[in-house]
């Protein structure tokens, strides 16, 4: 029997693993997602989350470990006998069926009324904004459109959980960030849960509710958008999502709700105090985004309440809505920066070459875990 726990969640891995061959794909996963979400397996290629999703899916059995669906146990169950559908890169349509045929194909498989068929492929196709398309085949579409009669045709099942591998790769930029908010419009308004697996940060913070970063088989952190991004608790994580800029340094005194950091080369710098944890004893590693960073010409004056380090311009690039600098520290970390073009300035006065402070708030320090061999 399920626990409270699993009842609780619509989808729930168990110590999964997958091994191919002597390769392991997913490392022992626990993995809880609650009735609704839209939740975001995001990591780069071989990390394991599609094998994740296909495990969900039934595409793929585990090793080891179990499969929960709404507190029911289908691990040894074929996809056809679970109640989550799956939408794939390849559209996957039949090209001989019309759009209304191949939404609801699969009802005409299990004998619903062709009444109710009817009904409920109007209601899919008016989801996915198809109105009016259903007479047209697939080869009559744009890729699109093609992607969208998938979607409803996975959605007319109305299952438990809608899983999306990588759904919308095949499309151009433009086409998939139109799609993204579509999707995410749809998941708000049918309410059911969505998996979905990309590579793409910035496909999964724009729809995820939760963004679970994976990475060797598991995962890294989970949390929102705003969780991972400000407060990155390892390296990969930092970098996975975003530029991060990284500094090892000593754990010194804490006053104020602040701990100290002294960095290898004098600099003092600040972080809050409950970012740091339990076996931060000694050696640490600290952050900061780049474009909480503020520059200012190098001239000895006080920074204020904020962390300060010295450093060189190596790099003023242009890029039209910002600038991007490269700095190296005085300790030797190469420091990226990033200043909204507020005002139409060129770098000028900070161009390569020239001595500067990097400022921030030490509200805007996380902390990640340090380098191993560090001490």
């Amino acid at each position: 029997m399920a626990g409270s726990g699993v009842a609780d969640a619509d989808i729930r891995l168990e110590g999964v693993t997958k091994r191919f061959g002597e390769t392991v794909a997913v490392d022992r996963l626990d993995l809880a997602i609650p009735r609704g979400a839209f939740y975001a397996l995001l990591g780069p290629s071989g990390c394991g989350k599609t094998t994740t999703l296909r495990m969900v899916g039934g595409f793929e059995e585990p090793t080891e470990g179990r499969v929960f669906l709404g507190g029911d146990e289908v691990t040894e169950l074929p996809p056809y006998k679970r109640d989550v559908n799956t939408v794939f890169q390849s559209y996957a349509l039949f090209p001989h069926l019309n759009v209304e045929r191949n939404v609801g194909f699969g009802l005409e498989r299990r004998k619903v009324s062709r009444e109710e068929v009817r009904t409920r492929v109007g209601e899919a196709l008016e989801l996915v904004q198809l109105g009016g398309l259903g007479k047209r085949r697939p080869g009559q579409l744009s890729g699109g459109q093609q992607q969208r009669v998938a979607l409803a045709r996975a959605l007319v099942n109305r299952p438990r959980a809608l899983l999306l591998d990588e759904p919308l790769g095949a499309l151009d930029l433009r086409l998939r960030k139109q799609l993204q908010i579509e999707l995410k419009r749809i998941q708000q308004e049918i309410g059911i849960t969505f998996v979905h697996v990309t590579h793409d940060q910035e496909e999964a913070m724009s729809m995820a509710d939760t963004i679970a970063v994976m990475h060797e088989g598991h995962i890294e952190q989970a949390g929102s958008a705003p969780d991972l991004y400000e407060r990155p608790r390892t390296e990969f994580v930092a970098n996975f999502l975003g530029v991060s800029n990284l500094i090892d340094g000593k754990l010194g005194a804490t006053a104020g709700g602040l701990a100290t950091v002294e960095t290898h080369d004098g600099a003092s710098l600040r972080v809050p105090a409950d970012r740091v944890g339990p076996h931060d004893t000694n050696a640490i590693r600290i952050g900061v985004r780049p474009e909480k960073v503020t520059l200012r010409p190098a001239d000895g004056g006080s920074s204020g309440d904020g962390n300060r380090l010295r450093g060189t311009v190596v790099v003023a690039a242009y890029l039209g809505v910002s600038i991007q600098y490269l700095i190296r520290a005085a300790g030797g970390e190469e420091l990226t920066v990033i200043a909204q073009n507020v005002d139409g300035a060129e770098p000028g006065s900070l161009g390569a070459g020239s001595e500067v402070d990097l400022i921030w708030n030490p509200s805007h320090t996380f902390v990640v875990a340090a380098k191993e061999g560090s001490s």
